[in-house]
């Protein structure tokens, strides 16, 4: 297994209410990644495994620091859209599509592969949704963590790409209750079938969640409407009527320049938290109802199990009348927070693209934007980007994955986003500069300078990103006049790979400075 060369950006985010610092990690740029996708074991939070188009997958053991990347193989063959989930017990799954290499036999099932999350050592794969020629694509999967049930959603083709009306896809559902040893016969959910062509009369965008009490909830788009259905008997049955969310203008296909395709399509999520929002359904999409030149990131919620929807709220809060596209939702299922991740052009004239995080701690009421990339990107379209992005979100560990198209090269990133715990002014948080912490990051020794003019009651110490304190290097003592250099070993600290505070003050002035340190 390669390890990964780890480059390392330090960012700010600028929004109108807030400035940050976060780090970006280049996850891979080997076998032309892209459509990722990210899962943390909540169980052991350091354990992430990651995917993207065709075959590859990631794994950190260290908060998404570092990472390993390799290559998924089973004898049905490895065709593309990962999806990657983690169960109960700490297995992870990698879901995507067939292709046994064999003339006329393509996309035909579903596959899942399986690991322990310890181990790099996938089976072979179980699948579902075999049904002769027809086309099985754009799966998704969810665990229920109660029951370790896993339920997938996915389109099927009667013929991939038809324009013949007789010709339908559907939305299908299956699931497994053996730990992804074997998949109930696929059913279809959906009321109204839709064309063939994969355009935006077609049924897709079905992505499955769970409900509090084992609910099974899900969307999708199709002529221009966003549709949704549920099951309350792990998954035995379904409504007899779908439900519409509302409107989703000139459909869920759309123009990005430099995308070589783009879509809306929705992503579905329900708050299983503790938090006042507990039960709330979200549907979270994206559409050019405001112009074709002006994509926009949307969410609908449901707090009565889906029968009524919210008016759509805009995500994206911005001014301008530029594109945001391929957004992913998820929800922090020990606050209830909602956390969107996408692409931005707000700041430009042309194709350069950032990555915005949208925050929402209201249940969905308002977001908070923040930009995470470290530098923008200008994407080429004669290049395959992928058909979407994704995010990760454990008691305030947020992980977002995302496509970087640099010219020809396609790249895959994460970034180590810090939560807002600290409770420190945003400008009193600066990324050190060389003369006052080096090096940084650091592997090991690292040292703190400061000069004072007079002398100063002086505190010094360092901090996790939780605010609690490590270490103290002067508590309460007075120190002359002078430069003072101050060594702090993080190995001997017994401390893992992340980001680190020194608070310094002298007298009444206080500074926070952020140190990285890679084990």
């Amino acid at each position: 297994m390669k390890k990964t060369i780890i480059l390392f950006c330090i960012l700010c985010i600028c929004t109108p209410a807030l400035q940050a610092q976060h780090l970006n990690v280049l996850i891979s740029d080997k076998n032309k990644p892209e459509e990722p996708s990210i899962c943390i074991n909540p169980k052991n939070p350091d354990i992430i495994m990651a995917g993207a188009n065709i075959d590859n997958y990631f794994i950190s053991t260290d908060g998404g620091y570092t990472w390993n990347i390799n290559r998924l193989n089973s004898t049905y063959g490895v065709w593309g859209d990962p999806c990657i989930i983690v169960d109960n017990k700490e297995n992870f799954y990698f879901f995507h599509l067939s292709n046994l290499q064999v003339e006329g036999i393509w996309i035909d099932r579903i596959v899942c592969q399986k690991t322990a999350s310890n181990e790099i050592n996938w089976s072979d794969g179980s699948f579902m949704g075999l049904n002769n020629t027809k086309a099985q694509d754009k799966e998704w999967a969810v665990v229920d963590f109660e029951n370790n049930n896993i339920y997938c959603t996915w389109t099927q083709f009667d013929d991939y790409g038809s324009t013949n009306p007789e010709h339908k896809s559907n939305i299908l559902f299956s699931k497994s209750v053996d730990d992804g040893q074997s998949w109930s016969a696929a059913i279809q959910i959906n009321q109204f079938s839709g064309d063939c062509i994969d355009d935006d009369n077609t049924a897709e965008g079905a992505v499955p969640a769970i409900g509090p009490n084992g609910e099974i909830y899900v969307a999708w788009a199709n002529a221009e409407k966003l549709y949704f259905d549920k099951s309350t008997d792990v998954g035995e049955n379904w409504l007899e009527n779908d439900i519409v969310i509302g409107e989703q203008p000139n459909g869920w296909a759309f123009e990005i320049p430099g995308i070589m395709r783009c879509n809306g399509l929705p992503i579905t999520c329900c708050d299983t938290s503790n938090s006042t929002y507990r039960g709330t359904i979200y549907v979270n999409w994206s559409d050019q109802r405001n112009g074709i030149d002006n994509t926009d990131i949307w969410v609908s919620k449901s707090t009565d199990g889906g029968v009524t929807w919210s008016e759509a709220i805009k995500i994206n809060n911005d001014e301008t009348n530029k594109h945001q596209f391929f957004t992913w939702m998820t929800i922090d299922q020990s606050n209830g927070y909602i956390y969107c991740v996408f692409y931005d052009r707000r700041a430009y004239s042309d194709k350069q693209t950032d990555v915005y995080i949208a925050v929402s701690r209201n249940g969905g009421e308002s977001f908070e934007n923040y930009k995470i990339s470290e530098s923008p990107f200008i994407p080429n379209a004669a290049v395959f980007f992928g058909d979407y992005t994704n995010i990760s979100v454990h008691n305030n560990r947020i992980r977002p994955i995302w496509t970087r198209l640099d010219e020809i090269v396609l790249s895959v990133w994460t970034a180590i986003v810090e939560p807002d715990l600290l409770e420190l002014s945003e400008q009193q948080v600066i990324f050190a500069p060389t003369e006052l912490v080096y090096p940084n990051p650091t592997t090991a020794l690292n040292y703190y300078s400061f000069k004072l003019k007079r002398s100063a009651l002086v505190n010094l110490y360092l901090f996790d990103i939780f605010g609690n304190r490590i270490t103290s290097i002067y508590e309460n003592e007075t120190l002359n006049t002078g430069k003072y250099i101050e060594q702090i070993n993080f190995d001997a600290l017994g401390l893992k790979s992340g980001i680190y505070f020194y608070s310094f003050s002298k007298n009444n002035d206080r500074k926070i400075t952020k140190v990285i340190y890679i084990e």
